[in-house]
């Protein structure tokens, strides 16, 4: 069971992708693209090659909880990926998941210019991460 969390942003799209097993991540990369139906066709593409059974969808959520103009974005995005992947994308808490991927960048050398190159990419994974770790506590919990 591969799983794919997906960073979606306005210029760029972090992508991570489990590892067949479903445990870990195995890859995680940046994708470009500024047309969200693009966007949202170039994922279903890239998880039909890569045998992705679950989309994770960042939800932008501000620290109270609530939700702004960037989670109803997501919310949009989540449809028309459902509507091209045949998919429902699970929508995860994404808070903080940038600030923690800069963090993890700055912390391992790279200069803050360089941050932007891999950042989606990072927070991506630090999602997936989060997602597969809660299903393994959910399903040892059952």
């Amino acid at each position: 069971m591969r799983v794919m969390a997906i960073d979606y942003g306005d210029r760029r799209i972090g992508i991570a992708v489990s590892d067949a097993l479903g445990v870990l991540c195995g890859d995680a990369f940046t994708m470009q693209e500024w047309n969200m139906e693009r966007a949202a066709q170039r994922i279903a593409e890239e998880a039909k090659a890569r045998g992705v059974t679950t989309l994770v969808l960042g939800l932008p959520r501000n620290m109270d909880g609530s939700e702004g103009e960037r989670a109803a974005l997501s919310r949009d995005f989540a449809a028309l990926l459902e509507r091209e992947t045949g998919l429902a994308p699970v929508l995860w808490d994404e808070r903080r998941s940038s600030v923690e991927a800069h963090a993890i960048l700055h912390a391992n050398g790279k200069r803050m210019k360089d941050h932007r190159k891999t950042v989606d990419a990072v927070a991506a994974s630090l999602m997936l991460e989060g997602y597969l770790a809660s299903r393994a506590r959910r399903d040892s919990a059952e």
